[in-house]
């Protein structure tokens, strides 16, 4: 048969073996019995056995035969009923496997037996079982982000991203940000860091300094002068910016987080603010380079996290198996947890029978659909038949005690 895998071969064999011990009880009752026609005694009863070890074993086979194919290939009527009958038989077979194996409280009960948070805490438990996780995720990863294309990302941002953006108001979003890096001090960190390239910039161009400065003196002020006063003016810019980077309380910072409270209430409250903002990111986004720098950030984003994720001892898998390892830990030791994920399991597994169930078990219907009357009979007896075979041997066993004894009960009477 076409198609045909080494279990499937393994089960012809069986198949082909148990055929000829059923026909070769057969054939022994036969020669038995023509061995003891017209014998009395002990060897009537043993002539009465085999008589009727033949009728149930020649019964039985037509019984089992008439599921696959026509005995003999008459066209015996109610014969070959797979092959008449195999859509059907599919139909009927789907319909069994939803009733009875994809029901809810099925489900559910399997699901709360097998208690799977717990097994997979059990399982995460193990280092190797964790380290082989990570491995796994970290590979699938690795080769997911390689696949994403310059052109895949400047389509979702161009398409979905930009357009989405331009649709929101930005400002309220920035504004209530804004509001809450003051108020938790979480700028100043970024301040600091202003303030250091600043100082190191200030420090490393003293000469474009002085040049912008004397630009701005009057022509009438003599030039020795004008160097002098910049020199001293880029001297106390440096001098201001270090007072203010020792001193968290200068008064230059609280001025910077008056103008930072304003600029956030602004974007939050007032409409002229706020339609600047939305100016400001609609040229944002008009601007090519935008786009452009977008992806040369991802690109540079997905460089890092694929070398971090190939590197077995990367930043990337060691976070990864110290949060699998925590959770596997906390499953272990807390039994509402699994509870919730158990639940979650379980709602998950009911909305998947109960929406695409149905079309999971369409596929035993469209299978058996597309096979003809033939293949389907073989492929069906391939499975079922050897333990059909079962039905001869017992037929031809149960038949001839049966003889023996309605043998038995005719010699009492008579």
């Amino acid at each position: 048969m076409a198609g045909d895998t080494a279990g499937d071969a393994v089960r012809r064999q069986a198949l082909r073996r148990m055929r000829t011990l059923a026909t070769g009880l057969l054939c022994f009752a036969a020669v038995v019995y023509l061995l003891t026609l017209d014998r009395g005694g002990f060897w009537g009863f043993v002539n009465t056995g085999a008589e009727a070890s033949m009728v149930g074993a020649i019964a039985d086979w037509f019984a089992v035969t008439a599921l696959f194919r026509h005995p003999l290939g008459l066209p015996i009527p109610h014969t070959a009923l797979i092959p008449k009958r195999k859509d059907e038989l599919g139909r009927g077979l789907e319909e069994f496997v939803g009733e009875n194996f994809l029901h809810e409280s099925i489900i559910r009960d399997r699901i709360a037996t097998v208690k799977p948070a717990l097994r997979v805490g059990t399982w995460l438990s193990d280092p190797a079982n964790a380290r082989t996780v990570v491995d796994e995720i970290s590979t699938v990863a690795a080769a997911g982000l390689a696949r994403v294309r310059d052109d895949h990302v400047s389509a979702l941002l161009s398409e979905a991203v930009f357009p989405r953006l331009r649709q929101e108001p930005i400002s309220p979003i920035l504004g209530g940000l804004l509001a809450e890096a003051v108020e938790d001090d979480l700028h100043r960190g970024l301040v600091d860091l202003g303030l250091l390239e600043l100082r190191e910039w200030l420090v490393e161009n003293p000469d474009t300094v002085t040049d912008v400065l004397e630009e701005r003196a009057p022509w009438w002020t003599p030039q020795a002068l004008n160097h002098g006063v910049a020199s001293r003016i880029h001297l106390e810019m440096i001098k201001w910016i270090e007072d203010i980077q020792a001193d968290s309380q200068h008064r230059a910072r609280f001025a910077f987080d008056s103008w930072l409270a304003q600029l956030a209430t602004g974007l939050q409250e007032d409409p002229e603010t706020q339609e600047r903002a939305e100016r400001l990111k609609d040229r944002m986004l008009e601007h090519p380079q935008v786009l452009a720098s977008s992806i040369s950030v991802w690109n540079a984003l997905r460089r890092a996290l694929t070398t971090s994720l190939k590197d077995p001892s990367g930043a990337v898998r060691e976070r990864l198996l110290h949060e699998l390892t925590n959770f596997s830990a906390a499953l272990l030791a807390d039994e509402a947890l699994r509870n919730r994920i158990d639940a979650l399991a379980s709602d998950a597994a009911v909305f998947i029978v109960s929406r695409y169930g149905s079309e999971a078990t369409a596929i035993i219907t469209h299978t058996i659909e597309r096979w003809d009357g033939r293949e389907a009979s073989e492929r069906i007896e391939l499975h079922v038949g050897r333990d059909l075979q079962f039905i001869r041997i017992n037929g031809t066993i149960v038949g001839g005690l049966v003889g023996v004894l309605i043998h038995a009960v005719t010699v009492l009477v008579t």
